[in-house]
């Protein structure tokens, strides 16, 4: 029994009581399939020639390139964030290519094992993640007996600051290359204010303003909503950042085109994540800007929160995780001697109102 092939049509019978079958995709001539019948070895070796595929590629039912298909289009995968998906989907695909041709009862963590050899590091992770979510899958809907990868250690990978927040001068820098006016402006504006991924800030657009002056969405990686202040009064810890909104403003103002979206394409497309991370990275490099990311914006505007007074909840509504130990670990790196300086001025030790008598009297 078979999945669906594509472009394989039946043209009545064989002699030998098989269905005639035609490898025929739109605008091709047809290619004639084997007097086989369509689970057989052969037949398969046939049609992934004719297709340009290998015959593990072809997902056949009781195999492992079933069930992975299977979980792909499950429920479960579909709860995971797009970010993750996008992920997992060319690791799965390239799992059904190596090992889809294989029995999924024979499953067993010696597999998952030999796998995951060929990695090292954050790639063997994650590509352990894909496999403990499937095998999880695999346990409540094949009824396995056990998670084969269960006991599975992650790799130690070296402690990493990833993204590194931008500075005062690097921000400085950006805009003064980058004018008011350009998408490249207009993209550092929108993301630096709210804080918000990259993945989020393609879909931001004047939709996403409501009534009351409050700019909300929905975090496409968590699901928790993030709100911020864009057309009301700021609360008071946002009052030091108001300069960056109001830059915010001047920028989406000066578009000379109107869609859906703030961030787009010169033809009016929604941008990818993906491609827009690279854009922007090799628009900061123009400026003279090395080794920093939109996603180090998001970082930036965490610790100015924390600078400027900003609690914990207020900080999570606004920057929205769902955590607060992603958040404290941005609190903690603030620079502390602003956070312990006046802004009128040095601050001029305070003396005692003790009078002393001379001579101990």
């Amino acid at each position: 029994m078979l999945t669906k092939l594509k472009h394989l049509n039946p043209s009545g019978k064989f002699p030998s009581g098989n269905t005639r079958y035609y490898y025929r995709p739109k605008g091709r001539k047809g290619v004639a399939m084997p007097d086989l019948p369509a689970d057989h070895p052969e037949f398969l070796a046939a049609y992934a020639k004719a297709a340009g595929v290998t015959p593990r590629a072809i997902v056949t039912r009781g195999t492992l390139g079933a069930a992975l298909t299977l979980y792909k289009a499950s429920d479960d995968f579909a709860l995971l964030a797009a970010t993750t998906r996008a992920q997992r989907r060319p690791i799965i695909d390239d799992l059904i290519e190596r090992y889809g041709h294989a029995s999924h009862e024979g499953l067993a963590r010696k597999h998952i094992d030999k796998d995951l050899d060929r990695f090292t590091g954050s790639v063997r992770n994650n590509h352990l993640k894909t496999w403990r979510g499937f095998c999880a899958w695999m346990v409540d809907h094949y009824k396995l007996p056990n998670n084969p990868s269960d006991g599975i250690k992650k790799s130690k990978v070296a402690k990493s600051d990833g993204h590194i927040p931008w500075d005062e001068d690097q921000i400085a820098k950006f805009r003064e290359y980058w004018a008011v006016g350009t998408m490249e402006r207009l993209a550092f504006e929108l993301i630096y204010w709210t804080g918000a991924r990259v993945s989020d800030a393609i879909r931001l657009g004047p939709r996403n303003i409501d009534k009351d002056g409050w700019l909300f969405f929905s975090q496409g990686k968590t699901g928790r909503d993030a709100v911020i202040p864009f057309n009301r009064e700021l609360p008071e810890f946002a009052e030091p950042m108001a300069g960056d909104l109001s830059l915010l403003h001047a920028s989406i103002s000066a578009r000379t085109e109107r869609h859906i979206t703030y961030l787009h394409t010169r033809q009016g497309a929604s941008r990818s994540s993906k491609s827009i991370s690279q854009w922007f990275a090799a628009k900061a490099r123009k400026a003279g800007i090395d080794a920093r990311t939109a996603h180090g914006l998001r970082k930036s505007r965490a610790e100015a929160l924390f600078e400027n007074g900003a609690t914990m909840a207020q900080a999570q509504a606004w920057i929205g995780h769902k955590d607060p130990w992603m958040l404290q670990h941005y609190a903690d790196k603030y620079d502390m001697r602003r956070a312990l300086s006046r802004t009128d001025g040095e601050q001029k030790v305070p003396t005692s109102d003790i009078k002393f008598q001379k001579g101990g009297k």
